[in-house]
């Protein structure tokens, strides 16, 4: 018996820049696994087609008219109906500020938009399973930066429930390690760190690893570079 293959991941563009989605679609059209179901120019636009379309990731550029892609990140991700909709927040360095801000709004990630074609098709298929940060070194640096500004840190009730390995774990993850590294530090096969992260993000309701990862630098868990 053939496994049947999975669906295609959906993927919306937002970009008030035709230009740049047309030069993402091209990347994506060639790919037998993910397929671009809709473009949106702005934030307001984005929001909508969301609803429309249950897209599996949203490349979501932060700076158009009308609405940007902050506000635009905010209102999907609070939106149960989208919950399994992930954003991938489209950026350039220079615009660090908004991107921690989108990330702290529920974005799963970022990419910059000058990245290689093979990145960006990999960070849709990772951010589409849920499984790992986008770019990982690189968010890390850039989460690493603004947390290290955190004056007060804010801690949540909801750690109470973690036990000691679970905290471990945790710690492990906001310092941006994957299962397979936390899984050799802490001497576990990496079906149990899995099993460690899926428990963990399930008792502290985040969304993903990346807000598992700001949760831990804002609650005091861990600071900038801890491991290094």
């Amino acid at each position: 018996m053939t496994t049947p293959t999975p669906p295609p991941i959906r993927v919306l563009l937002a970009d008030d820049q035709k230009l740049v989605r047309a030069g993402f679609r091209s990347i994506i059209d060639d790919e037998d696994d993910i397929e671009v179901v809709g473009e949106a120019a702005n934030g307001t636009e984005a929001v909508e087609l969301a609803r429309q379309l249950l897209p599996d990731v949203v490349l979501m550029d932060i700076r158009m008219p009308e609405e940007d892609g902050l506000a635009a990140t905010g209102r999907i991700v609070s939106d149960e109906r989208l919950s399994q909709v992930r954003v991938v927040i489209l950026t350039t360095f220079d615009v660090d500020d908004y991107v921690y801000g989108a990330l702290r709004a529920g974005a799963s990630g970022f990419l910059v938009k000058d990245t290689e074609p093979m990145e960006l098709l990999h960070g849709i298929r990772v951010c589409a399973r849920g499984d790992a940060l986008i770019a990982p070194a690189v968010t890390r640096r850039l989460i690493a930066e603004f947390a290290g500004r955190v004056v007060q840190p804010e801690v949540s009730p909801r750690l109470n429930a973690l036990t000691e390995r679970e905290f471990e774990v945790t710690r492990l993850v906001g310092a941006g390690l994957t299962n397979d590294e936390i899984a050799e530090r802490l001497v576990l096969s990496p079906y149990t760190a899995k099993t460690h992260v899926s428990r963990i993000m399930s008792k502290l309701d985040v969304r993903d690893r990346t807000q598992l990862v700001i949760l831990a630098y804002e609650s005091g868990m861990i600071k900038p570079g801890w491991m290094e």
